[in-house]
């Protein structure tokens, strides 16, 4: 096939090219800024301190990049819907294609549960006296009729979901930023300063090895950027959308990661940084925001059912494309008219693999 070809007609396996630039963008903003961000840089910042969080996002930052180059490269090259492990089949065999599906497969598959477990727990801030398991069901009954309905849609829907979680992060980055320089008019607590930086054990209380043991927990949240090459299959003109979607998202991400740090650093002590609470909503707190906590929660379960919602793309993606190979029930390669996974090909019964 031509690369005008590719530019234009469907993909061959059935699913439209639909997608543009934008969405392709939130779709990985999306599957990076979630619990890594919201949650575990807290943690980060208690295990290698102040700067050392920094300089390990940056270098998250840096690797993330490496990847995503080599990957756009391969997607342009193989625009495949829903299976960047057909690079791995192509170069290193079809062993190494076939473990790399599954596998990537299964983790989305358990962090599917985990997702929508966890929003369900977050809902019970506000309505205590509903199980659980309710919301997983509501959660997962709305997730699977996005997707079930056109890429196109679940691209909008990621670009909402995702655009609240980015506008989060640009409000902490913005109002803690203005707090640290001492513009603050929610209270007067004067500049806060970079102090924090220069902790009373030097600039790295934990040591190097600290910074370099959380460079592993950085790359877990900047985990899912390579869902722009499990949607590459989908994209208008991959040639150019894809390589401009990753080079605007991974520099949005190191903006949107390193610039967070760097705040929530300045503001929250490493030795009161942890996981027990969100930083932030430490720092709004910090900064005198009315109602942080309530606010927090909300995004925070919006970044879940993101991360859930590329999740659940991920995974029908990547299935439809093994089925298609003929390594899953032909069942799952199924599409229906509107040039999406036909979910309704297992309604008779889960297909044996």
């Amino acid at each position: 096939m031509t690369a005008d070809q590719i530019q234009t007609e469907d993909s061959p396996s059935g699913l439209r090219r639909t997608m543009e630039s934008r969405h392709l963008v939130m779709i990985a903003l999306g599957g990076v800024i979630g619990s890594g961000l919201f949650v575990s840089s807290g943690y980060t910042i208690s295990q290698a301190g102040p700067l050392g969080a920094v300089i390990a996002y940056g270098i998250g930052a840096i690797v993330a990049y490496l990847v995503m180059s080599c990957l756009g490269e391969l997607a342009v090259a193989y625009p495949v819907a829903g299976g960047f492990h057909v690079y791995a089949t192509r170069n290193l065999g079809p062993a190494w294609g076939f473990a790399t599906a599954w596998l990537y497969w299964m983790c989305w598959a358990v962090a599917l549960g985990s997702e929508f477990t966890a929003s369900g727990i977050l809902m019970q801030r506000w309505f205590p006296s509903v199980p659980v398991w309710v919301w997983c069901l509501v959660f997962a009954a709305v997730l699977f009729t996005v997707n079930a309905i056109s890429s196109r849609v679940f691209g909008e829907t990621e670009f909402w979901l995702s655009l609240i979680k980015v506008v989060a992060v640009l409000a902490l980055i913005i109002v803690g930023g203005a707090a640290i320089i001492g513009i603050n008019p929610l209270t007067d607590s004067g500049a806060l300063g970079l102090s924090n930086f220069n902790t009373s054990e030097g600039f790295f209380p934990t040591g190097l090895g600290g910074v370099f043991t959380t460079i592993l927990a950085v790359f877990y949240a900047f985990s899912g950027t390579e869902l722009i090459g499990v949607a590459a299959g989908e994209a208008k003109n991959p040639e150019k959308v894809i390589p401009r979607a990753i080079h605007t998202a991974v520099i949005r991400l190191t903006v949107f990661f390193i610039g967070a740090i760097f705040v929530i650093s300045a503001i929250i002590s490493y030795e009161t940084a942890g996981t027990d609470e969100s930083p932030f909503v430490t720092v709004f707190d910090v900064v005198g925001l009315p109602a942080a906590a309530d606010i927090t929660n909300s995004v925070i379960i919006t970044a879940l059912l993101s991360a859930g919602n590329s999740g659940l793309f991920s995974c029908a993606r990547m299935l439809h494309c093994l089925a298609a190979e003929g390594r899953a029930s032909k069942i799952l390669a199924h599409t229906a008219r509107r040039g999406t996974v036909d979910f309704s090909a297992v309604r008779d019964g889960i297909p044996a693999f």
